[in-house]
This record gives C-alpha cells, structure tokens and sequence, in this order.
C-alpha cells in the first residue's frame, strides 16, 4: 500500500481574516465570542480573537485529500493536538511528510507561513 504514496502532502494555506472566521462560524454555528468578539476575547487568557480550531484542522484535511486517491483518503485515522492558536491576519500552511517504515503514517502539522511555528502537530493513519 505504502509503494504509491507520496513522501509529502501538498501543501494548503489559508490568512486568517474576520470574514473567513465569520464563515466558519456561520457554516458551523459555532458564535463562540473568543472568534468573533475582540472586545470579550481581548478579556480571555487568549488575550484577542483565535481562529476555530477545527479551522484549522480542517486545512489538514484538505492538504489529505488534495494528495492522495480517492480509495487513501477514505479510511483515515488523524490524531492532533493544538500548540498555539491561530490569531486574526495569521496566514497558516498545512502539511506533512510520510514517516519511514512499513507503516501508512503522515506526519502532519499547521504551521505559521511566516515564522514556521507549529499551531497543530499531529499524525494521520491511513487504515487498511
């Protein structure tokens, strides 16, 4: 299974800016404050607005589906934790590289386009 593989995952970005956020919101009904209130999340240890985690997640799942086939990336465990989170005007890039051995492992990440630090890390099992 492992021979067709690509070594890397096709890179996806995203900016991070009020519209997208409110899309997101809309499209999930998630309305928590702390992305969309500068005001109250200026108050939370977050100290000002983040972007949705599963946003963010999501960008992984974009990166999977964009680099694999069809019959991959249909059965596919992903395990993440978030590091850091992503602020407004942030433009983030989501990747990962396949891990050596028998195994169908990526690792995978969200990572700042312009520092490089990691926001998400994780990795995604493709299951037989």
């Amino acid at each position: 299974m492992k021979s067709h593989l690509p070594p890397e995952l096709e890179p996806v970005s995203l900016t991070v800016t009020p519209a997208a956020i409110e899309a997101y919101a809309q499209l999930t009904q998630d309305f928590n404050p702390i992305h969309l209130d500068p005001e109250f999340a200026a108050r939370t240890p977050m100290g000002g607005v983040i972007a949705h985690g599963t946003m963010s997640v999501g960008l992984i799942w974009r990166a999977l589906a964009q680099s694999l086939l069809p019959d991959d990336f249909c059965n596919i465990r992903l395990d993440v934790r978030f590091v850091k989170p992503i602020r407004l005007q942030e433009t983030v890039v989501a990747g990962g590289r396949l891990q050596a051995g028998d195994q169908p492992l990526y690792d995978v990440w969200v990572q700042g386009a312009e520092d490089g630090v990691e926001r998400i890390v994780g990795t995604a099992q493709l299951l037989a």
